[in-house]
């Protein structure tokens, strides 16, 4: 695979999942846009893909479908069908499996994280908006 190709800039970075890699599996996205603070991945399945059943120690994680429908399975034998836009929120230690579901490819990222939120901390910057673009 390539490098992944990420414009930064001081205190950002800007790519998508097509410049983060190609082809079906994992697509990196914390390490490659700087991201420190919780983990992050892109993950493109083919049609009628299964993940293997999985559960974490510590994070939990939040799954978004970007492209395609998915079908969750959790440790209680329950199933859902995620389509696109959708969201699904998962403990650490709960039981899951993705299926991607349909005649298409499936397409979400994945980010997990621990330890808690962090409140509202926002500021307006000195200066107002940040000026137009040329």
């Amino acid at each position: 695979m390539s490098e992944p190709d990420v414009t930064t800039g001081a205190g950002y970075s800007v790519s998508s999942l097509d410049r983060l890699g190609s082809g079906y599996g994992f697509r990196k996205i914390r390490k490659p846009m700087g991201v420190t603070a919780f983990g992050a991945n892109g993950v493109v399945l083919p049609p009628d893909y299964p993940t293997r059943n999985h559960f974490h120690d510590e994070q939990e994680e939040l799954y978004f479908v970007h492209k395609g429908s998915i079908e969750f399975t959790f440790g209680d034998g329950t199933r859902h069908r995620v389509d696109e836009g959708g969201l699904v929120w998962v403990a650490a230690d709960t039981v899951r499996q993705l299926r991607s579901v349909g005649e298409t490819d499936a397409v979400y990222v994945a980010v997990g994280g621990k330890d808690g939120y962090v409140p509202h901390d926002g500021h307006e910057a000195p200066g107002g908006d940040v000026p137009p673009a040329s």
